[in-house]
């Protein structure tokens, strides 16, 4: 059965893997390059909106709330498309949900994990 991961950009080793890395932040982050960066592809449709976003702030007392949210808004038109493209994908290799954010546990890639996994 394939597993799906989430991990930090910033160390992530480029090159060939088997599993597919999918960057889920809606900004690219800060000091990496499109060029060598370490994943397949970048789906920032399925990150949290601006207005979520700003508002949780990274804020882990507003984390349940947040994922709450979050899993609303993955459920929404194109979003809900992307995540089942992203939930057939997991179905045949592993996946990896890469994001640039420093508290992963707490982040919305966790989140949109836990979403994937269900």
């Amino acid at each position: 059965m394939p597993s799906i991961a989430v991990r930090r950009i910033y160390g992530l080793a480029p090159g060939s893997s088997d599993s597919h890395r999918v960057l889920v932040d809606r900004l690219w982050p800060r000091g990496v390059t499109k060029a060598t960066a370490p994943i397949d592809e970048w789906a920032k449709d399925v990150a949290p909106s601006s207005d979520l976003r700003r508002w949780y702030d990274h804020r882990v007392d507003r984390f349940d709330e947040f994922g709450r949210r979050y899993r609303v808004e993955l459920g929404q038109g194109a979003t809900a498309e992307a995540v089942e493209r992203l939930r057939a994908i997991a179905r045949s290799q592993d996946l990896i949900l890469v994001t640039a954010t420093k508290d992963v546990e707490h982040s919305g890639a966790e989140v949109l994990r836990r979403v994937l996994s269900e």
